[in-house]
């Protein structure tokens, strides 16, 4: 009996010890992740592409890394410090994708869940709003309308997706977000193109007035 126990119980340590060295490992890859999905992020913001697109190349392997070692661990795969790190690896592709005008990447490109596709996806508006705020501050342009677009696109599928949170995790509450984010950034947008009219209006007094 006592051998038999012995026995059962080395199988077990084995197991358990391979578990716990992959969620290890996961561990360490979902933080290096999220962190060149963050910095690609931020160089797309500051106009370095070639930067950024490096980060993202980066983050490309170690989602695909992610993926292939917990092949045999998939609890640990759908963990929610797993998803957390995909989610902000579909963000930051689809934020880039956008800002530089590219192709659009689906959840097929990216190897990634629906739902944890959808909620990058959501989270992609507030980069995006970012982003048009930083071109307001030079005026009005056609590039922040475009980026809006995209935005109201967004939203658009994001309010199709009416399905429970266990089916969507949570997206519900992303969505009421992504809606409140467009609707600043479209007053912001409104206020900006109402004072570029009035700047010139001023001008075109003051240019009569000098003549």
């Amino acid at each position: 009996m006592k051998q038999k126990l012995d026995t059962i119980a080395d199988r077990i340590h084995t197991s358990f010890d391979l578990r716990t060295a992959a969620r290890d490992r996961a561990l360490t890859q979902a933080r290096t992740l999220t962190r060149h999905c963050a910095n690609a992020i931020r160089s797309i913001h500051r106009g370095d592409e070639d930067a950024a697109n490096d980060e993202l190349i980066a983050a490309n392997r170690l989602a695909s890394s992610l993926k292939t070692d917990l092949e045999e661990y998939p609890d640990l795969y759908y963990a929610g410090y797993t998803q957390d790190a995909l989610k902000e690896f579909a963000e930051a592709n689809i934020v880039i994708a956008l800002i530089q005008n590219g192709d659009f990447p689906t959840p097929e490109d990216l190897h990634l869940e629906y739902a944890t596709y959808l909620k990058g996806l959501a989270e992609t508006v507030g980069e995006l709003r970012r982003r048009c705020l930083d071109i307001l501050r030079h005026g009005h342009s056609q590039e922040a309308e475009r980026l809006l677009s995209y935005m109201d696109d967004i939203y658009t599928i994001l309010v199709t997706m009416d399905y429970p949170d266990a089916i969507t995790g949570g997206l519900r509450r992303l969505t009421d977000i992504v809606r409140n984010i467009n609707e600043k950034t479209r007053g912001d947008m409104t206020l900006s193109l109402r004072q570029e009219h009035l700047e010139q209006s001023l001008q075109r007094m003051e240019q009569r007035l000098d003549h």
